[in-house]
């Protein structure tokens, strides 16, 4: 008998482990898949003025959508596990101080970085301060994408100039964020009025 409840309680907590959405290169896929994203993204929107299609394509670079993301870990002597480079985690991989930055300014002292409608939120007012700060317009994802990176400060100095790999990756999320654009206008209407795709 105890065995079953143990068996039970750990099926329990598997179902509550989000998984990512299979389909990323399709964000109407993403969102018929996790039902609930669409209506966080389209809030985060309303309320930062971040168009959906690029704070989901930050996402998608940031984490593949895995919401308790951290990054590798450095290695000692190449073989031991060492400390991590930064306090980056979940969706958004915000570090500590800034996602304490976004709870003290964006007004949600709950938020949590492992919720998609938190870290879609963050995203989406980084890009809002990021136009505020740096001038960069909000339909600008490669720009957005390396202030996203270097932080506020670190793109007025352009420290991106100096890292190819970077403005490669912004590239990347530039694309990504075109396709995603075009994929929504497809079938936003139909997620406004609830509707389904099965596939």
């Amino acid at each position: 008998m105890k065995k079953g409840i143990v068996i039970l309680f750990v099926l329990l907590l598997a179902g509550c482990v989000t998984s990512p959405p299979k389909h990323q290169d399709n964000i109407c896929h993403i969102f018929d898949e996790k039902d609930d994203w669409y209506d966080d993204a389209k809030d985060a929107q309303k309320r930062w003025g971040s168009p959906i299609y690029i704070t989901m394509a930050i996402m998608h670079q940031e984490s593949r959508f895995q919401a308790k993301a951290k990054p590798p870990r450095t290695r000692f002597l190449w073989i031991f596990p060492g400390p991590r480079p930064s306090s980056s985690y979940g969706y958004s991989q915000a570090k500590d101080e800034t996602w304490d930055w976004y709870k003290r300014s964006g007004g949600k002292w709950g938020a949590d970085r492992d919720e998609f409608g938190d870290a879609i939120d963050f995203i989406a007012w980084y890009n809002h301060t990021s136009h505020k700060r740096n001038g960069i317009k909000p339909t600008d994802a490669y720009h957005l994408y390396l202030a996203y990176h270097e932080g506020h400060g670190g793109f007025k100095r352009r420290t991106f100039n100096k890292k190819g790999w970077l403005k490669g990756v912004a590239k990347k999320v530039s694309a990504r964020s075109a396709r995603y654009k075009k994929q929504l206008a497809g079938c936003q209407e139909r997620l406004e009025s609830g509707g389904w795709w099965f596939f």
